[in-house]
């Protein structure tokens, strides 16, 4: 079974980052892409604790990009061709929403890195979510759309509540 998170976290990476693109320019495209790959890494791997997790939705599929879409106001796929959207197939709808929490709450962004310490996904979470956790002045320019809490809040608040669930002591790792 395979439980590899990387196509579901890149495409869902790749949607917060075209819904809400960085400032200009190669490098802050760069930052703003690592941003957002970092808060949606934290969120898959809160979403999707175990490798049986990770094995039944990689099977099921996660489900598209088509009611954020439409939540941002972004254009149908229906127009282009199969090539330009299929990897819109393999966004989380309730991965982006927690990402998105995340990107907006430096103290959320801490709890969520925090309980990825219980699950089985390994990482030294300092180093690996460095820019989720304390982002400097050129991570802020580069992302000010991606990190924007009133523009953010209509995804961020789709599935905040679960969010705040899976962060809440005691609850099981399961999905």
């Amino acid at each position: 079974m395979l439980t590899d998170l990387s196509p579901l976290i890149a495409a869902t990476a790749r949607w917060l980052t075209g819904a809400y693109p960085h400032s200009g320019g190669a490098l802050a495209s760069a930052l703003c892409e690592a941003q957002a790959r970092q808060a949606v890494t934290a969120a898959a791997w809160l979403r999707y604790p175990t490798e049986l997790d990770a094995g039944l939705v990689t099977m099921a599929g996660p489900g598209g990009a088509g009611r954020l879409d439409w939540i941002t106001g972004a254009e149908p796929a229906d127009d282009h061709p199969a090539e330009e959207w299929a990897w819109r197939t393999w966004v989380d709808e309730v991965v982006a929403s927690w990402a998105a929490a995340l990107l907006t709450d430096p103290e959320l962004a801490g709890l969520a890195v925090a309980a990825l310490a219980d699950g089985e996904h390994s990482a030294d979470t300092t180093a690996e979510f460095r820019r989720l956790l304390a982002p400097d002045d050129g991570d802020r320019r580069a992302a000010a759309l991606l990190r924007h809490p009133d523009l953010l809040a209509p995804v961020a608040g789709l599935h905040h509540d679960q969010l705040l669930d899976r962060l809440t002591p005691g609850r099981s790792l399961a999905a």
